[in-house]
């Protein structure tokens, strides 16, 4: 299918309708306990609730007070209990906690417990063995997908990586099938569905089961979202581990955006008080620079700077009519692109202080030299240094990954030398992260014969048939290589260049890594797109033992119109970057596309070290 050149890009569906839909479900299960009542909600729960429901809200539906769930006692004395919690071991023993003092004080009082995305019966089993099943309600609040932006859908999991790719715990799956069955029913159904990945094919399986079970819901619709593309974090550990250089992507790595809003310190709001600033598409300011390269922000903002001020300066010749016009109509939408003017050339000089002094280009340097291949011997001396300095154990551990992934693991020699330099110089407690490393594939040691020839001859010689692929994790843990080098000149990640690369009129996805690389998952979905599915892609899908993993489905294209065929909903599982996303929305504007993101989390290369580290920060 050839592409449509630059049309103007499909409208969006409206996501605001998952929000009402959250908050009238969250409010059917308060009111489930009529009267006053106090709500403690997990820590984590906060930022995704109060977008979804503020204090106000919950006000008008009887909640008195709202407390924290922390490892205090409670001091409620309210007859009503509410709990709006995740799904998680330590929360049961929690409030059982609670019931139970109370019920050794002779209280008696009403408890209901909210559990969110969904319940698990592990839950309601410990509730069993404390002996309080009896005694509190149990429901399950399915709110599983927070509109972020009107392009970006998050279900706020960020413990799907861990427990999935680490812990092989799959019962986030159901979650991901139910948020997908919730999104077909609403804007489906999806004519084309691609995937890759051992998780995305589980997810998709078992979103079908929903879809046939409930048979006929949308039938006969008219689609509104032609593709939906699901994708495994691990098909591509390369692109979230580098060093981010679009502004959204920096302010990310440098503030941490969280639930789609930042806290800016006072260095940023040069006040001696921290802002929280929402960073969406309504931040007229902020949409024009997010997806640029950092290198053209500063000008952009100098030039937003002086058009402002001309505006201010055009009162200066008014007539009293005039002036009226002026300051009705157009002076508080001046005032508040002043006031996000100034936040966000605060962040700007507040970001460049800090990469000043980390020595940013040279760290960006030693990765592109990673990702391209030279100079090994090089970026592995940086990265001793880098250790040896105690810069920061997440930064040295990232770059040591970085190393491993595209090196298709590390030389025993240079594996025990990083290993040792870094527990001398971090401290031995980080030794366990290690080997969550190894298990994750994200930090691996070449072994002798350890090629993967040599691995696939001993798998041969052990099975003959079939069952080859279904060998125990044993091998797929020796498979568990990254094939880096061999994919990147497959799909062609390094662009060649002649002369310098024009940061300020991208020519490729590579301007997101200041066209040193091409992020590897958006190259993918970006060929698959291109071929309406996985022919000729046969030795990249090799590459990345994900054989059994690649799927299309393409319904007859009979009722979807060209508008929904350029929609393309893009499911990360496990995370995804604000560099893939700029990298694929700038695909969707030279194509005629337009994407939007549902992601499990956001995230970057620290959050993925943390999630593997077990040492807590």
């Amino acid at each position: 299918m050839a592409f449509p050149h630059r049309l103007d890009a499909p409208e969006l569906p409206d996501f605001s309708m998952l929000k009402r839909l959250a908050r009238d479900q969250l409010i059917y299960l308060l009111e489930q306990l009529p009267g006053k009542k106090d709500l403690f909600i997990e820590a984590d729960l906060m930022s995704p609730l109060d977008r979804i429901a503020n204090v106000s809200i919950l006000k008008q539906h009887e909640v008195d007070k709202l407390y924290k769930v922390e490892n205090k006692p409670a001091l409620s004395s309210n007859e009503q209990l509410c709990f709006l919690v995740r799904p998680r071991i330590k929360n049961m023993r929690y409030i059982a906690n609670l019931v139970n003092a109370d019920k050794l004080a002779g209280r008696i009082r009403k408890y209901k417990v909210i559990l969110t995305p969904q319940k698990f019966y592990a839950c309601e089993m410990v509730l069993e063995e404390e002996g309080i099943y009896g005694d509190v309600s149990c429901d399950e609040w399915a709110f599983s997908l927070l509109p972020l932006d009107v392009d970006l859908l998050s279900m706020e999991l960020p413990e799907f990586f861990r427990d999935y790719f680490l812990e092989g715990d799959q019962r986030w799956i159901n979650t991901v099938a139910q948020a997908l069955h919730l999104l077909s029913t609403l804007y489906g159904p999806f004519p084309n569905c691609y995937g890759i990945g051992r998780c995305a094919k589980m997810s998709y399986d078992l979103w079908r089961k929903l879809e046939e079970e409930e048979d006929g819901e949308t039938k006969g619709r008219r689609p509104e979202i032609g593709h939906i593309f699901l994708l495994d974090r691990d098909m591509d550990f390369v692109t979230a581990l580098c060093s981010q250089v679009v502004y959204e992507g920096l302010v990310d790595d440098t503030f941490r955006i969280k639930c789609g809003s930042v806290d800016f310190g006072p260095e940023v709001t040069s006040s001696d008080k921290s802002l929280k600033v929402l960073l969406n598409a309504e931040d007229k300011v902020f949409n024009e620079i997010r997806n640029e390269h950092f290198s053209n922000v500063f000008g952009f903002l100098s030039q937003k700077a002086r058009n402002l001020q001309a505006q201010y300066d055009r009162r200066r010749g008014m007539d009293i009519k005039q002036m009226k016009n002026f300051v009705s109509q157009e002076l508080k939408g001046l005032k508040q692109e002043h006031r996000l003017l100034s936040l966000h050339i605060g962040a700007c000089e507040s970001i460049m202080k800090k990469k000043t002094k980390q020595d940013f280009q040279e760290l960006i340097k030693t990765e592109h030299a990673l990702l391209e291949g030279f100079n090994i011997r090089e970026s592995t001396n940086y990265i001793e240094e880098h250790i040896d300095r105690q810069v920061s154990p997440i930064e040295s551990l990232r770059l040591m990954c970085l190393l491993s992934i595209t090196e298709n693991g590390l030389i025993p020699k240079d594996y025990r030398s990083l290993k040792t330099q870094y527990l001398q110089s971090y401290g031995p407690e980080h030794l366990l992260t290690f080997s969550n490393l190894r298990r994750a594939g994200l930090l691996t040691e070449q072994a002798p014969g350890d090629t993967l020839t040599a691995v696939e001859n001993k798998v041969s010689k052990l099975v003959t048939d079939k069952a080859a692929g279904k060998i125990t994790d044993a091998f797929s843990s020796l498979a568990k290589r990254s094939n880096f080098r061999a994919i990147s000149k497959k799909l062609n990640l390094i662009p060649r260049v002649d002369g310098e690369y024009d940061l300020k009129v991208p020519r490729d996805m590579a301007y997101v890594f200041s066209g040193a690389y091409v992020p590897l998952s958006c190259r993918i979905i970006e060929q698959v797109l291109e071929r309406r599915g996985w022919q000729g892609l046969d030795e990249v899908v090799r590459l990345l033992n994900c054989s059994e993993f690649a799927f299309t489905d393409m319904a007859k294209e009979d009722k979807a119109s060209s508008e929904s065929l350029r929609l393309i909903l893009v499911v990360f599982l496990g995370g995804c970057t604000f560099s893939e996303i700029s990298a694929l929305r700038f695909l969707g504007r030279e194509k005629g596309y337009r994407f939007i993101f549902l992601t499990t989390a956001i995230t970057n290369s620290a959050r993925l070290m943390e999630a593997m580290s077990e040492v807590k920060a």
